[in-house]
Order: C-alpha cells, then structure tokens, then sequence
C-alpha cells in the first residue's frame, strides 16, 4: 500500500480543511516547504489539490509545478481539473497523475479522452457523504451512488480511483473501512482510501481492508505518527 502525504494549497498555503468546509482551514505554510520535508522524509509519492481551483476562486499550477521540479518526486493532482487542457498541462509539465472529480461524474467524454491518451496517468476522485457524491469541490451535493460509479468508471478504463468520506476528511476520526473493503472487493481499480486517518492502527485497517494506497494529510502534519512510521505499517505483514 502506497502512502500519499497529502498537500493541500488554498491562496497558496498548505492548509488542512475539516470535511471540505472553506472556513474551518488551518495553516501548514508554504507548499514547497511541506513537500520538501515529505522527500527528506522518504516519500514515495506526493498528493497535492489546489483548493482553489476545485472551489473556482484561484489557480495554483505554477506552485505545483515548482513542487514537481524541486522534490523529482511523483505526484498527483487534482482540484478543479476539467478541460483537456488542464490535463495536458499538468501533464507536460511533469505531474505524474492527474485526480478528475467532478469532471469524472459530469464528462464521460473528457474521462474517455483522458484514459485513450494517458492510461494510468489518469485517476477518478470520488467524494462522498453517506455514500453519494459531492461535487464542485464538495459544494454541491448529488444523488450519485458512490460504489455504483467506480464501476461505471472502472469499465470505462480508469484504473486508480481515490474513495474519500467527507465527513471523515480532516477530522482524525477513523477511516472508512467498509466502503473501502467493497470498493476494493467489487472494483477492478487501484482503490486508494483518505478520510479520517489519525493513527498507525488506522493505517493496518486500510491495508487490510484492500487499498492499495493511502493518502494522510492532517495525522502528519500534527505529528500524530511520522511518514516513515505509516509506510512500515503499510507494508505485508
């Protein structure tokens, strides 16, 4: 199970949200500095999301960007990415994945487009309370079942698929390791869980649970475990 420590960027600052709300933000710093310390840390990968482009008040690609070159790390992005455009920007400018939200339930088209010409490099982010998606960085809420369009999009080619409970986001309260065990049992995607993390026994349950990667934003950034902590549970026992 890979570990992907999470850097959120809202008006370019590292911040933390509590279940997407834009006013209950707490502030990491500078972005750089946080992925930096991430690569000395031993991560593999990174998670990074512009909170401005999924609420559409702001555009952080140029610190992302940045974060690419001076870490050489992978990473993958998502927030408000919905054009075709988008995606090859990102892409060209080296950013190894690129996360479709709400573009994922809204344009079948634009998903099948990104799967014909990047494959792998192309995840869905899937966002739920109670098991139906939020939308427009979690503004607007759906009537979408959650499980029933990982399928949709797993037949459709993609093949990592980021499950978060909202309620859970940023909260430290627990994962979601149910719908995390069904997505994994009953999709044919790479499942990769986030929500809720706030111990290394959190981390052993998403293991066994079946996800195949594990995105941790606020648990690191308080320093309730360190990275290389949650990569050895991550491991097979």
């Amino acid at each position: 199970m890979i570990i992907y420590p999470a850097v959120d960027i809202r008006d370019g600052r590292c911040v933390r949200l509590r279940k997407g709300e834009p006013d209950a933000a707490t502030d990491y710093g500078r972005p750089a500095e946080v992925a930096a310390r991430y690569q000395r840390e031993g991560a593999a990968w990174l998670h990074v999301v512009d909170l401005d482009g999924a609420f559409g008040t702001g555009d952080n690609s140029e610190i992302i960007a940045a974060i690419v070159h001076e870490t050489g790390l992978p990473v993958q992005v998502g927030g408000g990415i919905r054009s075709r455009e988008q995606i090859r920007r990102y892409l060209d400018r080296g950013v190894s994945r690129v996360i479709l939200g709400t573009a994922a339930v809204e344009n079948p088209e634009l998903v099948r487009w990104a799967v014909d010409n990047y494959g792998g490099r192309i995840a869905a982010g899937l966002d739920a309370r109670r098991g139906r998606l939020a939308l427009h960085g979690w503004t607007a809420q759906s009537d979408v079942d959650a499980l029933e369009m990982a399928r949709h999009l797993s037949g459709e080619g993609v093949s990592v698929i980021i499950y978060t409970d909202i309620a859970r986001d940023g909260m430290m309260s627990g994962p979601d390791t149910d719908m995390t065990a069904r997505l994994a049992a009953e999709v044919r995607a790479n499942i990769v869980g986030s929500g809720g993390i706030s111990s290394l026994g959190d981390v052993e349950a998403m293991r066994e649970a079946g996800a195949g990667g594990l995105i941790i934003g606020r648990a690191l950034l308080d320093g309730a475990f360190s990275l290389a902590e949650a990569v050895r549970c991550a491991e097979p026992c």
